[in-house]
């Protein structure tokens, strides 16, 4: 025999012994784990974004930028404040309250006449960079009104300055909010604020 064939022998009978399947069995073995875990990885990366669009999701967040620096608002309570009315969907309310911050065509019309607007229609509140934009500025309006107040000035967008202005006005706490849905929703939008900051600061301009 050869020694070139011996040599070939040898390596036949090395690759046979037990150890040697056993080696090529493991590598395999961890190789095939190594691509489970992979994609284990990828699908929970893929499920907590998508569980993340549906229990708080952001749309139009250049919008909610722009706006928040325009009228020198937090892009979170925006944010928080369109989840709280429409959860991003936008629509017509019962109340006849349209789009993606609810906003009725009367104050819509009383916001177009304060800010200047001489073509606004109902129908623009259909449009998200219209809709945003009047349901900033009656914001900003509010937060003027009740000095800075958050709770007053979201209690107001939920219930109406009349009411507001019996419950404490400027002074407002979230406790002597008189009505329990509105006091429910001033608790929503404060919570979902935070949440907001937590998930989409970078979406929302918050991240340093």
């Amino acid at each position: 025999m050869s020694p070139a064939r011996t040599a070939t022998s040898r390596r036949r009978r090395a690759a046979s012994r037990p150890g040697s399947r056993f080696g090529r069995w493991l590598r395999i073995g961890i190789a095939a784990t190594l691509g489970v875990l992979v994609a284990i990885g990828i699908s929970r990366i893929d499920f907590n974004k998508a569980l993340k669009e549906i229990t708080l999701p952001l749309r139009h967040d250049d919008i909610i930028r722009q706006q928040a620096a325009e009228k020198n608002l937090d892009p979170a309570l925006i944010a928080a404040v369109i989840y709280s009315e429409s959860h991003f969907g936008g629509g017509e309310s019962s109340a006849g309250a349209i789009g993606l911050m609810q906003i009725t065509p009367r104050t819509a019309r009383a916001i177009a006449r304060i800010s200047g607007g001489t073509t606004f229609v109902t129908s623009d509140l259909n449009d998200p960079e219209i809709n945003i934009r009047y349901g900033c500025f009656y914001l900003r309006h509010l937060l003027d009104r009740y000095g800075g107040n958050v709770v007053a000035a979201l209690a107001a967008y939920n219930a109406g300055t009349g009411n507001v202005d019996r419950w404490g006005g400027s002074d407002l706490g979230v406790d002597q909010i008189g009505f329990p849905e509105t006091r429910a929703y001033v608790d929503e939008v404060l919570e979902k604020r935070g949440e907001y900051r937590d998930n989409y600061a970078q979406d929302l301009g918050l991240a340093g």
